[in-house]
């Protein structure tokens, strides 16, 4: 019974944020991006290579890019959240009575009685003191503190598998009208990763698939205009 329940518990979308941000992040860069600079250089050039050579770097950078970004900002906010925490503890070793007030408020603001309040404050901090005030003073649990080689493999992977797709667009469709191909199958893998994102997270799959698809336009057609504007030729 009791591993049926905390089953039931562990099913709770929100355990899977973190990574799920980070591998749609990255998925959803790897489409555009390589899909982007893809047809931007189809709206240019007049030969395959040129196209394949251009998507190709714009993949490799783009996930190397993407992992080393994802780990250097979640070091930066685990560094924020490590600074806190040893703040909190010179805090509770130098006045603990107002860090016993200013939980109880805490509570008090969402809903105890005064007295209730000062009670749980007061036994949730015999019973760990640093953990209560970093839960419910910080708000840091280990739901939303997310893991820097976590994030970065998870990203990198993504925008890896996400850049791949466009990038087989390059090697085997026809050169003419290359830059119709890479739009329309980048909106079908956008439509899919949507929908694959929502089911995974729990969210309408209907709203999720307008978002990605309706910036994924936008991002590809302007992309698509600098090469027509530009009209460099890459031959």
């Amino acid at each position: 019974m009791n591993k049926s329940k905390d089953d039931y518990l562990d099913n709770h979308y929100i355990h899977r944020s973190n990574w799920l941000r980070a591998a749609v992040l990255g998925a959803n860069d790897g489409i555009l991006s390589t899909s982007s600079i893809a047809i931007g250089i189809a709206a240019a050039s007049t030969t395959r290579e040129s196209i394949i050579l251009a998507t190709l770097a714009g993949l490799v950078a783009g996930a190397l890019s993407m992992s080393a970004g994802e780990y250097v900002s979640v070091c930066s906010q685990t560094d924020v959240e490590k600074a806190d925490i040893e703040r909190e503890k010179l805090e509770l070793k130098e006045m603990p009575e107002e860090e016993l007030q200013r939980l109880a408020e805490i509570y008090q603001n969402r809903g105890l009685k005064k007295e209730t309040a000062l009670l749980v404050a007061k036994e949730l901090t015999e019973y760990d003191a640093l953990g209560t005030h970093v839960r419910d003073e910080l708000g840091i649990n280990e739901i939303n503190q997310a893991n820097p080689l976590q994030a970065a493999l998870a990203s990198g992977a993504a925008f890896t598998l996400g850049g791949i797709l466009p990038f087989f667009v390059t090697l085997f469709l026809p050169l003419k009208g290359m830059e119709y191909y890479l739009y329309g199958f980048a909106i079908f893998f956008l439509i899919i990763l949507g929908a694959l994102s929502a089911k995974t997270g729990g969210s309408s799959i209907t709203k999720a698939v307008l978002r990605i698809t309706f910036w994924g336009t936008i991002a590809m057609g302007l992309t698509a205009m600098v090469g027509y504007l530009f009209g460099v030729n890459l031959a």
